[in-house]
């Protein structure tokens, strides 16, 4: 059955990840009237089901520590507001460095981190062994640790944030795919859909690794490019890897190669960027990278190798040219606003996104100031560089 549309909105919100999800809720928590959010899927069907689901504030770059750091609040308290249980793990997250070179940036990283109220700890090798004992660290120089960092259950939060918008009278569709924006002069008039034209004077991409395309719509350039991403979760672990791997291990990650691991109910979650990967949409799992895989589970943990797989699947980064989001909104066109190109670091950031979009719009003074990951900065030179990618 066809969805039925509303004929107007005042905002129209692209994308039914945690983005999309969340900038709806805190849009029609705020008392915004006639929200509707599109998504030619499902909810969560796009990245955002597909990530690991971690969420820290371990960055090197100010804003990136902000958002975090603002979303782990989010998280604790998601029971109350919006409402539903998210399956929050705060085991922390531990980096592993392995060269002197890295080690430095890490703890210049720590000491921005701590000025902006993250308690982030510097501990040695042997330090973070003890936190994950299934982990070898006899070539770590250092490791950086956070508490309050974790993860939880992605689709649990779109979820959340969607039953939230609604009952703060927002409209979610779903099935539904975003096909153009109509514009007369510089000022948008109505997006048109599989389902009809709606129209609308306010537009929020937040479409993840298809926002490139709704830019253009517009005129906007938003450099984002999709990069497969893969995960494996193995099979129920027992006997002496449930002492080498219990509960309470944390998200630990393997800074140089980006390998990392948690546990994932009975078994372990792996993954790990693949360097031979092109950028560009390649759905379903793929085998390339798995010597890359076992390689470095050979050097950093290797009791795991013998353990059969019970999952995997493939997922889409949004990737931008320095790494880091596009937030804010068009200078050419009005009113087109836009919170995408994460690059691995979206879904943590989903709580504080929305609140900085609703600000946005509201055209008051955001939460976080995200001046500096305007999609402008790359025709001006003013990238930005953040070091934590994972």
């Amino acid at each position: 059955m066809t969805p039925t549309l509303p004929g107007s909105a005042e905002v129209v919100v692209i994308g039914g990840g945690v983005m999309g999800a969340s900038i709806a809720f805190h849009l029609a928590e705020a008392g915004v009237r006639d929200v509707l959010l599109l998504e030619k899927d499902s909810l969560a069907c796009g990245s955002t089901s597909k990530s690991a689901g971690g969420v820290r504030a371990q960055f090197s770059d100010a804003v990136n520590i902000r958002l975090g750091a603002r979303s782990l609040p989010a998280f604790e308290q998601f029971g109350v507001r919006p409402g539903g249980e998210i399956d929050l793990h705060q085991v922390g997250y531990l980096f592993l460095h392995t060269s002197d070179e890295a080690w430095a940036a890490a703890q210049r990283a720590v000491e921005l981190q701590n000025s902006l109220g993250v308690p982030t700890r510097l501990l040695t090798a042997a330090e973070a062994g003890a936190l994950s004992p299934g982990v070898s660290v006899d070539d770590v120089v250092g490791a950086t640790f956070h508490p309050r960092d974790g993860y939880c259950s992605p689709e649990n939060v779109v979820q959340g944030y969607a039953a939230g918008a609604r009952a703060h009278g927002a409209t979610v569709r779903t099935g539904v795919e975003v096909t153009g924006i109509e514009t007369e002069g510089s000022a948008i008039v109505a997006v048109t859909t599989s389902s009809g034209r709606v129209a609308t004077s306010t537009v929020v991409c937040a479409a993840g690794a298809w926002s490139r395309r709704v830019g253009e719509w517009v005129g906007v350039d938003l450099p984002i490019d999709p990069l497969r991403r893969q995960i494996l979760v193995t099979e129920p672990i027992g006997g002496g890897l449930l002492e080498r791997f219990p509960a309470s291990t944390p998200m630990t990650i393997d800074a140089a190669s980006t390998f990392y691991l948690h546990r994932e109910g009975p078994g372990i979650l792996l993954g790990m960027s693949y360097q031979a990967e092109e950028p560009g949409f390649r759905d379903g799992y793929s085998e390339d990278w798995l010597p890359d895989l076992l390689e470095a589970m050979e050097r950093r943990a290797p009791a795991l190798l013998d353990i059969g797989i019970a999952h995997k699947w493939s997922g889409y980064y949004e990737v931008t040219p320095d790494h880091n989001a596009v937030i804010g909104e068009a200078a050419t066109v009005s009113r087109f606003l836009y919170a995408a190109g994460f690059s691995g670091h979206g879904f943590l950031q989903g709580p504080a996104v929305g609140e900085v979009v609703r600000d946005l719009y509201l055209r008051q003074e955001p939460v976080v100031d995200v001046s500096s990951l305007s999609a402008e900065r790359f025709a001006t030179g003013e990238a930005v560089l953040e070091r934590a990618i994972v």
